[in-house]
């Protein structure tokens, strides 16, 4: 249970926080129940799912991680967002009407570097015990708001709700955004698997941290419906009661009932920032560690893998918001039109393990979803703003239609997986298939129509593919190839690798020298004279100052003879002093610069089979 204060804390934010004390005025307890138990069973559910023994989460965030990026990083900048947006109308406003506009910003700035210090400063087991702390204090803090609230005066506004912000109308977006929200937020994932490797129970944790959770909600519930209604009319012509607790105490100038408010306010909030400063960091230095693309040879990884890069754009989004005036509600329904096919593909493949996903055809239809929801709240036309996740959800279908028809298509990978690993093992002679006699599986070395010793060479997907014949002047004493020639023969595909890509480069006018840094090979099987021999080159990997090129030599009769790796680097030709990677290099190399997909790091038995250009 040491763990379910954080869960509960984390996903409270700014929509929890203010929402929970809005929807009890507009939709009555009847739509606040469903907005709470909606968002504390999803909380649940995650962990539940995650929790089950065959499942790893950081198995399967392995997986999910670097193909769902836009999915992640938009849930923590709109999660962000929000309660900074919330901050800034709801609560800086009220609780100091007669603050400046400038000094409401820098409280909520206060409020942003106090969490960003927290979360740099703490590794998320650390910040798990600092939110226990929390937990209690904003107890403290309610127990004391809830106290001091200043009695009721009657009121003479009677909230008439409108058609467009009914519970009923809401039902669908409400039930379908907030049970899969959990899916898509870094700070569950990471939690999830810290708590898996700490040995604890996420079942435990997250049924903990929700049960928690729907209590806070209730907190400010009652809060709310103590303090009276305050309404707010957004440039939507939409009706918010957030700021009803706020205006009650603020009403009554400065006390202990305020200050109680005000520092519960700040822990949801630092509580939120500082878990996204957490997440973010740890996701993005996950990810950008094993990622092949060329421009971060120019951006310092620091940088890259920095949170403050995201948490500026979720501030330019909330100032944005502000700026448009719109209502909370507005803001936080892109999680049930926009986001909602990619959370379900991503849903799906943590349960199905499917292939892929059609992610542009999701968010098309996020983006057709989310116009129609705006155009039925904003004209009042109720029946639109269901419709719009019913939108959201069918463009889900496709693509998950295509896993599941995809899954047949795992049982011809996993045969190629075996074949490769037959070959890496040498064993490359004839089986029995189901569907057939025993075949041979050829390594991938290319058909020739020459019968001469001119090595044949080309490009081959990502592979640069050279063939060779040996002959007896390439053996030693014994009539085996000797083993200094496939040292050769990889140096000289691999000149003609660059020569292919770089055609243009000069020796006698280059800035640059591009060196051999190490080398490695490791023998797998010998061959003798005429044996067809093909040798495969390509980028395997590589950061700011080098290029690692992974080879593999391949014999038409017996399997993978070996495979390596040599690490160039490159020096300024006058003073010898290392270089980042030069540009030229980068634009040749571009269209061969390896793939972060899962299928194009295994190499398959096909790769050499066709003819190369």
């Amino acid at each position: 249970m040491s763990w379910a204060p954080t869960v509960s804390l984390s996903w409270m934010w700014g929509l929890g926080f203010f929402y929970s004390m809005h929807i009890v005025w507009i939709q009555g307890w009847t739509g606040f129940w469903v907005f709470a138990l909606a968002n504390a069973c999803g909380l649940g559910l995650f962990g539940v799912v995650l929790g089950s023994r065959r499942r790893d989460p950081e198995t399967l965030f392995g997986r999910i991680g670097p193909r769902f990026v836009s999915l992640f990083l938009l849930c923590q900048a709109g999660a962000v967002a929000i309660t900074l947006f919330s901050l800034g109308t709801y609560f800086w406003p009220l609780l100091f009407p007669g603050a400046d506009a400038s000094t409401r910003l820098a409280l909520t700035g206060l409020v942003v570097a106090l969490a960003c210090i927290i979360g740099h400063a703490n590794t998320l087991r650390r910040l798990s015990f600092l939110h226990i702390g929390y937990l209690f204090i904003a107890a403290a803090a309610i127990a004391i708001a809830w106290a001091t609230m200043p009695p009721t005066p009657v009121s003479a506004v009677a909230v008439d709700t409108p058609a467009t912000l009914s519970v009923w109308t809401f039902l669908l977006p409400t039930l379908v955004g907030f049970a899969l929200g959990p899916w898509g937020d870094l700070q569950q994932w990471q939690r999830a698997i810290e708590i898996r490797r700490s040995g604890s129970s996420a079942v435990v944790a997250y049924v903990g941290g929700a049960l928690i959770f729907l209590g806070l909600l209730v907190a400010n519930a009652v809060l709310s419906r103590s303090a009276g209604l305050h309404i707010l009319v957004g440039t939507d012509g939409a009706i918010g009661a957030q700021s009803s607790v706020a205006a009650r105490f603020a009403a009554e100038g400065v006390g202990v009932g305020l200050i109680a408010l005000a520092v519960w306010a700040a822990i949801a909030a630092i509580s939120t920032i500082d878990s996204f400063y957490c997440a973010a960091r740890w996701y993005l230095s996950s990810l950008l560690a094993k990622s092949m693309h060329p421009a971060l040879a120019f951006v310092p990884l620091a940088a890259a893998t920095s949170p403050l890069w995201l948490l500026g754009v979720a501030i330019a989004a909330a100032v944005t918001m502000s700026g448009m005036g719109l209502s909370q509600t507005a803001y936080i329904m892109p999680y049930a039109t926009l986001l909602v096919g990619a959370t379900a593909c991503l849903l799906a493949e943590c349960i199905l393990r499917p292939v892929r996903f059609d992610s542009v055809a999701c968010y098309l239809f996020g983006v057709a979803a989310g116009l129609v929801f705006f155009i039925g709240y904003r004209e009042g036309i109720p029946f639109l703003v269901p419709l719009s996740t019913v939108i959201a959800l069918v463009g889900a279908v496709m693509p998950i239609r295509s896993m599941l028809g995809e899954r047949s298509a795992l049982l011809p990978a996993r045969a190629a997986e075996m074949a490769a690993k037959a070959i890496d093992r040498g064993d490359t002679g004839g089986e029995t298939s189901a569907d057939g006699p025993a075949h041979a599986v050829s390594p991938g070395a290319m058909a020739t129509a020459n019968s001469n010793t001119t090595p044949a060479y080309g490009f081959d997907g990502q592979w640069f593919v050279m063939q060779v014949t040996p002959t007896y002047d390439d053996t030693n004493s014994v009539g085996n190839v000797y083993f200094a020639n496939y040292v050769r023969w990889v140096g000289k595909a691999r000149e003609l690798f660059f020569n292919a890509c770089m055609p243009n480069f000069d020796l006698g006018t280059t800035r640059y020298l591009v060196l051999t840094k190490s080398f490695e090979h490791d023998f797998r099987r010998e061959i003798a004279e005429f044996e067809p021999v093909t040798i495969r080159v390509r980028i395997a990997r590589h950061n700011r100052k080098f290029v690692t090129l992974g080879h593999e030599i391949l014999s038409d009769r017996h399997g993978l003879l070996g495979r390596g790796e040599q690490a160039l680097m490159f020096v300024d030709r006058e003073s010898f002093k290392p270089l980042d990677i030069p540009g030229d290099i980068i634009r040749g190399f571009l269209p061969f610069w390896p793939s972060n997909r899962p299928e194009s790091t295994v190499p398959s038995v096909q790769d050499g089979s066709r003819m190369a250009g």
